[in-house]
């Protein structure tokens, strides 16, 4: 279901009315997974929380399959890339509306993910000096500090939960910094980020779109009046350096919301499933987590190994903007395209023994858990420094961390993590 299609003319929906095209539509996609389609059974539990089967079914069909719901789905490593480079395909139609049926929340506006040039160049120009990595280094003992205060609490409960008590707190706290936010309520964040997270796989219930209409109505209401703010007292944050390309005409003020909206979420969002899913798999791996244990300097080799056994964002979206030949199939323009970037990471022709967690691999950030091109994640550096800090720290002040019950996962299949992995530590915290 299209953004289009979901919107009435007065930019609302018929309750009922979307009520009883969901269900139509979650009755055929279950349809087409109990027959056994790939790509149905990713949309569903039991399948979708463990997908790796289903990429490995598919791969096996091809480097281009067509699903039975209708969509071609590039399943290789070496495909997938060079769908994502090639400039003939877009993230929306070649007639600039939304194409996206995965996308298909009302009113969801997340600025450079639903942008094509040159809108999308104008917009990422003015953001990407704020995650140059040479800039973001110059936080890393703020973000050191931060992980230490989550880890001392988390150890004077002694059990806690890795996602709820650190995973998710430690990167909402940096960038609400680099945003010049003041002090926010994480768990409510936590949950703005659940929700427009979930809306990639498209809207499914009346419920979820209240929810994100209420999601996308706080934030904008909070980044609207810290603009106003930062024209009246300019700061050293990122919203700052945007009010002055405001004032200077480089975007518009809707432009700039949404753009602030989309650094606060995609900000800790694909963080918190990164250093989610990463902890689960050391400790699925026990001798992996001893590994990092004793040389807390694999702490990049874990972020790395990571994205690519078990990335964040699983697959994303293109459509042809031209007619193309993709793997000796001939494409109509606004043709879409699945690239499944999980898939990719476990390509065999690419990684030896790719179903095996191993942070010794040598090529293990030949991934594209961060996509590529120009749609290559804006955030990626500091994705990486939060992970990277965020492992060494649980490998040295709380080596005796072990799994204390049963991981509750996302009901999500673009976003794929968890939102509960329950822990217990050792009593004494190592120093930091």
């Amino acid at each position: 279901m299209s953004a289009q299609q979901a919107r009435s003319d007065d930019g609302r929906l018929s309750e009922w009315g979307l009520r009883a095209r969901l269900l139509a539509q979650g009755a055929l996609t279950w349809l087409f997974a109990v027959r056994g389609d790939p790509m149905a059974r990713l949309l569903h539990a039991p399948w979708r929380d463990d997908p790796y089967p289903l990429y490995r079914q598919l791969r096996e069909q091809g480097p281009l399959v067509r699903s039975k719901l209708g969509v071609l789905v590039a399943t290789t490593h070496q495909l997938c890339d060079e769908v994502l480079r090639d400039r003939r395909f877009g993230v929306r139609t070649s007639d600039g509306s939304y194409g996206d049926p995965t996308a298909a929340a009302v009113d969801l506006q997340l600025s450079l993910l639903e942008l094509d040039p040159p809108d999308h160049s104008r917009l990422r120009k003015l953001a990407a000096p704020a995650f140059r990595p040479r800039r973001l280094e110059t936080y890393r003992e703020r973000i050191e500090q931060i992980a230490h205060d989550l880890l001392d609490r988390a150890a004077e409960r002694r059990e806690f939960d890795v996602v709820r008590d650190f995973a998710g707190p430690l990167p909402i706290r940096v960038i609400c910094e680099l945003l010049g936010l003041p002090p926010l309520d994480a768990q409510r964040l936590a949950h703005h980020g659940t929700v427009l997270a979930g809306a990639l796989d498209g809207v499914r219930s009346a419920r979820q779109l209240r929810q994100m209409r209420e999601s996308f109505g706080e934030l904008d209401a909070m980044f609207t009046g810290l603009i106003e703010q930062r024209r009246a007292e300019p700061g050293e944050d990122i919203v700052s350096d945007l009010v002055a390309a405001l004032d200077q005409d480089k975007l518009t003020g809707a432009e700039l919301v949404q753009l602030c909206d989309l650094l606060l979420v995609a900000g800790f969002e694909t963080t918190v499933n990164l250093i989610g899913n990463g902890t689960f798999a050391l400790l699925q791996h026990p001798e992996q987590w001893d590994l990092l244990r004793a040389d807390p300097g694999m702490a990049s080799a874990v972020v790395e190994e990571t994205l690519r056994w078990d990335p964040p964002v699983q697959v994303t979206m293109r459509i042809a903007h031209e007619r193309v030949e993709l793997a000796g199939r001939r494409l109509r323009a606004d043709t879409p395209v699945l690239a499944v970037l999980a898939s990719a990471g476990r390509d065999p022709a690419v990684h030896d023994a790719p179903d095996r967690f191993d942070i010794t691999r040598p090529d293990r950030a030949d991934h594209l858990a961060f996509s590529s091109g120009i749609h290559y994640c804006l955030g990626a550096p500091l994705a990486r420094l939060e992970a990277e800090i965020a492992f060494r720290c649980l490998a040295t002040r709380l080596p005796g961390l072990r799994r204390a019950g049963a991981v509750v996962r996302r009901p999500t299949s673009i976003i794929h993590g968890l939102s509960a992995l329950p822990a217990t530590t050792d009593r004494t915290l190592s120093p930091a």
